[in-house]
């Protein structure tokens, strides 16, 4: 039977890395299987294998020494392929508590967090093309168009850190025409996070902030106050820190929010904002290590898949 050669390449810690010849039908479609030693941890890649041996074990070549590997899939699909990364995006109204549960999410998962507003700056700091496009908008005191940063979150998201460890889009979509924007460009979460709190709570989260203009601190007169009158003494407010017009925000935000959702609608998970921070994030985690364990699921039956479609192949 005529026979196709291919190569390998051994991990094993026992062999040092070298090129091996694979003997492997014509007609397979097989690529890039993972296989380890029956009492080894270590890991073998291979172009084919040789479907035609009844003892279904797949021989190496490795100039003078040759090895015989059985199948063991289950035992390196953690090594040998990783789940895709989380893709999540994360919306809240002003004083939601967004900004504190994506430090918990970025610090337990590594995902990259990227806010647009902070994009923008540093687009603008940077002198990029981007940059310089929305810095002609912004210095004639006008809003930049959401082509403009719609690309600069598109270009964001393909660098290499955010495909390697996933990505966390903070505030982003804002409006119906950017979330459709994104959409256009293939780019949809695994979940939207909606921090859901109400309004009165909203209002006083937001009045009773005061800000230290010595150290950058954010301080609250109710749920974290000043350690000293000195400090006190020195906190300041933000002009729009009024109830009048953070009534005005809100409104604003609940208006875009529910043309976003509609987007969303299938990936959306509300949490309710109104708990203590500690609860809220547990809700999150919670929905988190679920979309993980949903992925790994789905990579696993394909592979389960892959194998029976493989194993069901005639040699000819």
């Amino acid at each position: 039977m005529a026979l196709l050669m291919g190569t390998a390449l051994s991990l094993s810690s026992s062999f040092p890395p070298v090129k091996t010849q694979v003997h492997y039908p014509p007609h397979s479609n097989i690529n890039k299987q993972f296989f380890a030693p029956q009492s080894s941890s270590s890991i073998v890649q291979i172009d084919s294998i040789h479907l035609d041996d009844p003892h279904r074990h797949r021989r190496l070549s490795t100039g003078s020494q040759r090895r015989v590997l059985p199948v063991a899939r289950s035992a390196v699909i953690a090594a040998a392929m990783k789940t895709e990364p989380l893709k999540i995006m994360i919306s809240g109204a002003p004083a939601s508590g967004k900004g504190t549960q994506c430090e918990l999410i970025k610090e337990k998962y590594g995902l990259v967090h990227i806010a647009a507003g902070d994009l923008l700056r540093a687009e603008v700091a940077a002198g990029t093309e981007n940059g310089k496009r929305a810095k002609e908008y912004m210095e004639k005191g006008k809003l930049v168009p959401d082509e403009i940063v719609v690309m600069m979150v598109r270009e964001r998201l393909m660098q290499s850190d955010a495909q390697e460890n996933g990505w966390l889009l903070d505030g982003y979509p804002r409006s119906l025409s950017q979330a459709k924007a994104l959409e256009d460009l293939g780019i949809r979460p695994d979940l939207f996070i909606l921090l859901d709190v109400s309004e009165d709570i909203l209002v006083e989260r937001v009045v009773g902030r005061r800000l230290d203009p010595v150290t950058g601190k954010i301080y609250h007169l109710k749920y974290s106050p000043p350690e000293n009158e000195e400090i006190a003494a020195r906190l300041t407010q933000r002009f729009d820190d009024t109830e009048e017009k953070v009534k005005l925000r809100l409104q604003t935000h609940h208006n875009n929010v529910d043309d976003v959702l509609s987007v969303y609608k299938d990936v959306i998970y509300k949490v309710n904002g109104n708990a203590p921070r500690e609860d809220v994030f547990a809700e999150i985690d919670s929905a988190l290590s679920s979309v993980l364990e949903k992925k790994a699921k789905l990579d696993s039956s394909s592979m389960a898949a892959d194998d029976a479609v493989n194993n069901g192949s005639k040699v000819r």
